[in-house]
C-alpha cells in the first residue's frame, strides 16, 4: 500500500483529526506581550508619573514664591511709608493733608487697630489706603469701604485688603494671633485659604520651619477662621508641626516682623 493511502486512512480512522493519536502533536503558537513590550510600557508609565509629580511640585514651588513675594512687598511697603513720613500707615494722621486722594485720617496713637478695641478696627483697612495714595501698593482700595470697620483678622475682604492669591484678604494689625511667644506686636496676617504644605514651605525657607515659634508662625483661631480650621493645619503630636499627612487647603500664617 502506498504512503498517499496509509495517510488517507489515517485521517478517516481519527474521526477527522489528522493528529489524534499521534504522539507528539504539533504545539499551537499562542500570542502575548513579550518582556521587552512589558517594559516598554512600565516605562511609558513611569515617565508620565514623574511628569505629573514634577508638574505638582513645580506649582507648589511657583505658589510659596507667590505668597512670598507678596509678604516682601507689604514689608518693604510698611517700612518705606515710616521712614518718610515717620509714621505707620492706616494710623497716620496727616493722611488726608499729605496724601493724594485724602483719605481718612488715623488717630496717631501708634498702633494699628488695636486688637484690644484700644484702636477703631477700620485703621487696618486703612493701612491699605495710606500705602496705596503713597504709592507704595496698588489694588484700586476704596476710601468709603475703607473706613468701615469690617477688615477682620482673617475675613478681611479683597476689595478692603490685598488678595493673598487664594481669594482671601491680608490684614495688618497689632494685637497677638500667633501661636505663642511674645508680646503683642504688629502682625501681618495671611489671610485664610493657603494650603499647609505652601505654608510649611515658607515657613521653612524664610524662618524656622516650625508652626509655633518663631517670627512666622500657624496663625491662631479668630474673626474668619476658626480652631478647628487651625487644629486641621497643625499635628495633634507636636503643636510646631504642620500637618502634612492630612493636608488642609485652608490656613492661615502671621509674620511678626513688623
Amino acid at each position: 500500500m502506498s504512503k498517499v493511502l496509509k495517510q488517507k486512512r489515517l485521517k478517516v480512522s481519527n474521526n477527522g483529526s489528522p493528529f489524534k493519536g499521534l504522539k507528539n502533536p504539533p504545539v499551537t503558537k499562542q500570542g502575548g506581550f513579550t518582556l521587552i513590550e512589558i517594559a516598554i510600557v512600565l516605562v511609558i508609565i513611569g515617565l508620565l508619573l514623574g511628569g505629573v509629580l514634577k508638574g505638582q511640585e513645580l506649582i507648589n514651588t511657583a505658589r510659596v514664591r507667590a505668597l512670598n513675594n507678596n509678604v516682601d512687598g507689604i514689608t518693604a511697603a510698611w517700612f518705606s511709608f515710616q521712614d518718610r513720613y515717620r509714621a505707620f500707615p492706616g494710623d497716620y494722621t496727616q493722611a488726608s493733608v499729605n496724601l493724594p486722594g485724602a483719605p481718612t485720617d488715623g488717630d496717631g496713637n501708634g498702633l494699628v487697630g488695636d486688637a484690644a478695641g484700644v484702636d477703631s478696627p477700620a485703621e487696618r483697612a486703612m493701612v491699605w489706603m495710606h500705602l496705596q495714595a503713597a504709592g507704595y501698593i496698588t489694588g484700586g482700595y476704596d476710601n468709603a469701604a475703607a473706613t468701615v470697620a469690617n477688615a477682620n483678622e482673617y475675613g478681611c475682604p479683597v476689595t478692603i485688603c490685598p488678595d493673598n492669591g487664594f481669594g482671601a484678604g491680608m490684614n495688618l494689625n497689632y494685637g497677638t494671633m500667633r501661636q505663642a511667644g511674645g508680646a503683642a506686636a504688629h502682625e501681618l496676617i495671611t489671610g485664610r485659604g493657603i494650603p499647609v504644605e505652601v505654608i510649611a514651605e515658607l515657613d521653612r525657607k524664610v524662618d524656622d520651619g516650625e508652626a509655633g515659634s518663631g517670627a512666622m508662625q500657624l496663625g491662631v483661631a479668630g474673626s474668619g477662621w476658626v480652631a478647628a480650621d487651625v487644629g486641621a493645619c497643625q499635628s495633634a503630636a507636636d503643636v510646631n508641626l504642620y500637618d502634612l499627612q492630612t493636608p488642609s487647603s485652608n490656613c492661615a500664617a502671621v509674620f511678626r516682623n513688623f
